[in-house]
C-alpha cells in the first residue's frame, strides 16, 4: 500500500504554506483579554488571498471552477490553518460546498458554488442542534407547503453564522428522515442572536420561524447530511492535529532555550518523558485522522468497509478530543508561568483547543458509539 500523499494532494499544502505564511496567531485581540467577541468579522483579507490560491475551490470539480480534489486534500490544508490559527471559515464553507456538489441539484449548485470557489459567497451549516448535545436534525422542523418548505427551530453556536450569505441547516421532517435546507442570509422570519466560542469568536444562535425555503434549495438525499456532520467531524480532528503540533513545536523551542541549574530544562527526563508522550498523541491523532478522511473519500467512492465510515470517524474524535486537551495542558505546564503571559501566544492555541474538544464532544461518546457500531457490524 503507498501512504503518500498525491503530487495534488502536497500541492495544495505548499500554496496553504504560501498564504498562510504571514498569519500571525497574535493578530487578533486576545479572548482572555476581550470581554465580548475578538472580532465582529472573520479575516477578509486572508479569506481573499485563500481565494487567490484557488483553495477555496480546492474540493469542488473542474466543471464548477475547482481542482477536483478530496476530504485529505481539505485536510492538509485544514491542518496548516490551525497552525496559525487562521480565522476564516474553511472548514464549514468547503464541507458545505461539497455536500452540495454531491447531493444538491443543478439550481442549488449553479446558485452556490460558483461564488462559494471564488470566495464572493460564504457558506456555513448549523451542526450543533439546540444544545449543543442533540442531534442537530431534530432542532429543527421541515414541513412541506406547495412548492416550498416551511422551516421552524433553532440551532445554537453557528459558526461565522453572521457573516454567511448561506446557512445549511440540517431538519427532520417528521418521518424519520434528515434533510438540508439552504437559508440565505436576511431571510424572512430568520434571526441571529450573539453566542461567543472559548476561543472568543463571534457565533449566532439561528431562530427560524416559519423560514420558507423553495424546494430547489432542499437536499432530500438520504445520507447527505450526515456525510456533511463527519466531514466537519474530521476536518475538526485536521484543526486540532495542526494546532497541537504547533504547540508542541513552541513547547520545544521554549524549553530548549529555558535554562534551570545551568542546563536546558529539555535535557530533564521528567520534561522530555511528558513531551515524547504528546508526541505520541499526534502521531495517533494524524493516522487515524488519514484514515477517517480516506473513508470518507472511499464511501463517497462506492469502496466499503467492515465498518461504516463513522467508525473510523468516531476513532479520529476520540484520539483527537483527549490528545489536543493533552497536548496544550502539557505545554501550559512546561513553559511555567510563561504560559500564562498574555504577550505570548501559547493561551491563544489553549482557548482554542478547548473550542475543538468542546466542538469534538467527550471521548467517551465517541467509544459508546464505535461499541455500538461494532455491535450491529460484527468483524469476524
Amino acid at each position: 500500500m503507498d501512504f503518500t500523499f498525491t503530487e495534488e494532494q502536497q500541492a495544495a499544502v505548499e500554496a496553504a504554506k504560501a498564504v498562510f505564511a504571514d498569519v500571525a496567531p497574535d493578530g487578533v485581540p486576545s479572548p482572555a483579554l476581550t470581554p465580548r467577541a475578538v472580532a465582529e468579522e472573520f479575516d477578509r483579507d486572508l479569506w481573499a488571498k485563500l481565494a487567490d490560491s484557488d483553495l477555496l475551490s480546492l474540493v469542488l470539480a473542474e466543471e464548477h471552477g475547482g481542482s477536483g480534489l478530496d476530504a485529505i486534500a481539505l485536510c492538509l490544508v485544514l491542518r496548516e490553518a490551525a497552525r496559525v490559527l487562521a480565522r476564516v471559515p474553511l472548514l464549514e464553507h468547503c464541507a458545505t460546498a461539497m455536500a452540495v456538489q454531491a447531493h444538491g441539484g443543478p439550481e442549488l449548485a449553479g446558485a452556490l458554488l460558483p461564488g462559494a470557489g471564488n470566495g464572493g459567497l460564504v457558506l456555513t451549516v448549523a451542526a450543533h442542534g439546540r444544545s449543543g448535545h442533540d442531534p442537530a436534525e431534530l432542532a429543527v422542523t421541515a414541513r412541506r407547503d406547495g412548492d416550498a418548505w416551511v422551516l421552524d427551530g433553532v440551532q445554537t453556536a453557528v459558526a461565522w453564522g453572521h457573516s454567511a450569505d448561506w446557512t445549511a441547516v440540517p431538519a427532520h421532517t417528521g418521518e424519520g428522515e434528515a434533510v438540508l435546507a439552504f437559508v440565505p442570509k436576511g431571510a424572512a422570519g430568520l434571526s441571529l442572536a450573539e453566542q461567543y466560542s472559548t476561543s472568543g469568536e463571534r457565533l449566532a444562535e439561528l431562530a427560524l420561524d416559519g423560514v420558507r425555503v423553495p424546494a430547489a434549495h432542499l437536499i432530500e438525499a438520504p445520507g447527505a447530511w450526515d456525510h456533511l456532520r463527519q466531514l466537519l467531524a474530521t476536518g475538526t480532528c485536521a484543526l486540532a492535529l495542526g494546532l497541537g503540533e504547533n504547540v508542541l513545536t513552541m513547547t520545544s523551542q521554549y524549553t530548549s532555550k529555558r535554562e534551570q541549574f545551568g542546563f536546558p530544562v529539555a535535557t530533564f527526563q521528567s520534561v522530555a518523558v511528558q513531551a515524547a508522550d504528546r508526541y505520541i498523541d499526534l502521531r495517533a491523532m494524524e493516522v487515524t485522522l488519514w484514515q477517517a478522511a480516506w473513508r470518507l473519500d472511499a464511501s463517497t467512492g462506492g469502496a466499503g468497509g467492515p465498518l461504516p465510515s463513522a467508525g473510523d470517524v468516531a476513532v479520529a474524535k476520540i484520539w483527537a478530543s483527549e490528545g489536543v486537551r493533552r497536548v496544550v495542558q502539557t505545554a501550559q505546564h512546561l513553559h511555567g508561568g510563561f504560559g500564562a503571559d498574555t504577550d505570548y501566544p501559547l493561551h491563544r492555541y489553549h482557548a482554542w483547543a478547548k473550542q475543538l474538544e468542546l466542538q469534538l464532544g467527550p471521548a467517551a461518546a465517541h467509544e459508546e458509539a464505535l461499541g455500538d457500531l461494532l455491535a450491529a457490524h460484527p468483524l469476524a
